[in-house]
C-alpha cells in the first residue's frame, strides 16, 4: 500500500493510501484541514483533540443529513410521437380557423 504525506492543521501525517485512491484521499485531507481550520479560527476551541472531535461530528452530521435528503425526482420522459401520426395540414387548418381571417398562419 502506498503512503502519502499530508498536512492537517499545520501538522504532517503519513497516511496509507490504496493504489488508486490518492486523489480521493487528498480531497479528504483538504476537507478535514479546511473544517478544522474553520473551527480553530472561530477562536472558541484551541485544543487539537477537541477541534478534531468537533470536525468529525460536523462531517458525520453533514453526511447523515445528505443521506436523509429525498432523491430529486427524475425528469419526466418525453413521449415519442411517430411522424406519421401528425397531420400538419390539418393542424394548420385548425390554427387558421381559430385565428380567423385577420391572422392566417400560411
Amino acid at each position: 500500500m502506498k503512503q502519502i504525506e499530508a498536512t492537517i492543521l499545520g501538522q504532517s501525517y503519513m497516511l496509507a493510501c490504496p493504489p488508486d485512491g490518492e486523489t480521493l484521499l487528498r480531497e479528504a485531507v483538504a476537507i478535514v484541514d479546511r473544517e478544522m481550520s474553520a473551527i480553530r479560527d472561530a477562536g472558541k476551541v484551541k485544543a487539537r483533540e477537541r477541534i478534531a472531535v468537533l470536525t468529525a461530528l460536523n462531517l458525520a452530521y453533514q453526511r447523515a443529513e445528505a443521506a436523509h435528503q429525498p432523491a430529486p425526482a427524475p425528469a419526466p420522459a418525453a413521449v415519442p410521437v411517430a411522424p406519421d401520426s401528425l397531420d400538419v395540414a390539418h393542424l394548420i387548418r385548425r390554427i387558421d380557423s381559430v385565428l380567423g381571417s385577420d391572422g392566417q398562419l400560411l
